[in-house]
């Protein structure tokens, strides 16, 4: 590891996950002092991801309400679970995918968080779990997952991903998007008939050696590097170079039982980990993720309801400040 006097960042930009139409969230994150966004795209059909007048809109919409968009999370699923699968549509998504590129890149936005997770892809069991306090959060159990009756097998996933890497990788050097994966949350081997492959440190290395790219990186959750029973410290060490987004989440459990957690109250060091990236030189976005359901709040989507984000985002900003070093706030 690099003295950290050899690699210092500038900053972290503090971001938040943003849903397509405004919303709570998107006035709660302004005055909370978010100022970048992590956003998705619509998922209707009635907007086109390679039309530069629908990204345009989009983030005209973004802009004004204060919040300029930084990440794009997810990959659509209309093009991705084509792409995953390795179907039919798959050159098609792949060629829409390459034409978002430059859209992308007009709006500011440099990166694109994306999984490798076909048919089945970040999955919670419930969303009751207690937590502190009467708060509800999200949790897995292995005991309760009934398989969908999907199958894929490991060799294909790599053989999918192989081939999407060497499609896209030329146009986002291109046009200087990066790519991000995320590891496959829960990081299980299979879920029934369907195998998953980005499931711990070794897995993740060969993911981004198998067509180097310096547009190729890393979404670092720590909650489930934490699940694959990895040593957080030497996992962000040794994929430093790599991380170019960073979810910042907590946890309690083992990878077949297990339940999210408020931010200062599970298992993972939160406070020595952004010392950590500091240390790293991380300068990249961060966001929180997945958090309790306050007792005040009702509907939404579990794990990222509005209020539960207030002392996340709070949280997050109190250790960044502590160690001088957040942007975007």
């Amino acid at each position: 590891m690099l003295e950290a006097s050899q690699k210092w960042g500038d900053s972290m930009i503090l971001t938040d996950y943003f849903y397509p139409h405004r919303d709570l969230t998107w006035e709660l994150a302004v005055q909370c002092g978010v100022r970048h966004g992590v956003i998705r795209l619509p998922e209707s059909e009635d907007f086109d991801p390679a039309s530069p007048a629908h990204w345009e809109g989009l983030c005209r919409r973004f802009r004004e309400s204060g919040i300029q968009p930084l990440v794009l999370e997810p990959l659509p699923n209309r093009l991705h679970d084509h792409i995953k699968a390795g179907d039919a549509l798959r050159d098609r998504s792949i060629e829409t995918f390459c034409r978002m590129l430059p859209l992308m890149r007009r709006q500011e936005i440099g990166t694109v968080c994306f999984n490798f997770m076909a048919h089945i892809g970040w999955l919670r069991t419930g969303d009751r779990f207690p937590e502190r306090g009467g708060a509800r959060v999200t949790g897995f159990r292995l005991e309760d997952f009934v398989p969908t009756g999907a199958a894929i097998t490991s060799e294909q996933l790599w053989d999918n991903y192989a081939y999407f890497l060497r499609a896209v990788l030329p146009e986002a050097e291109r046009h200087g998007v990066r790519l991000a994966l995320h590891p496959d949350d829960p990081p299980l081997p299979a879920l029934g008939g369907v195998h998953r492959v980005m499931t711990s440190l070794d897995s993740i290395r060969r993911a981004m050696e198998l067509v180097p790219s310096p547009m190729l990186g890393v979404t670092f959750c720590q909650a489930t590097f934490h699940m694959m029973g990895e040593d957080l410290e030497r996992a962000a060490q040794l994929l430093a170079d790599k991380i170019f987004f960073i979810h910042f989440r907590n946890c309690r459990g083992s990878v077949a039982d297990f339940r999210e957690t408020f931010h200062d109250n599970g298992e993972i060091d939160m406070a020595r980990m952004i010392a950590l990236y500091r240390e790293l030189g991380l300068d990249v976005p961060i966001r929180v993720d997945h958090v309790p359901q306050l007792s005040c709040e009702s509907g939404g989507t579990a794990g990222y309801t509005a209020l539960g984000r207030l002392f996340a985002i709070g949280y997050l900003k109190g250790l960044l400040e502590m160690h001088g070093w957040l942007s975007g706030g």
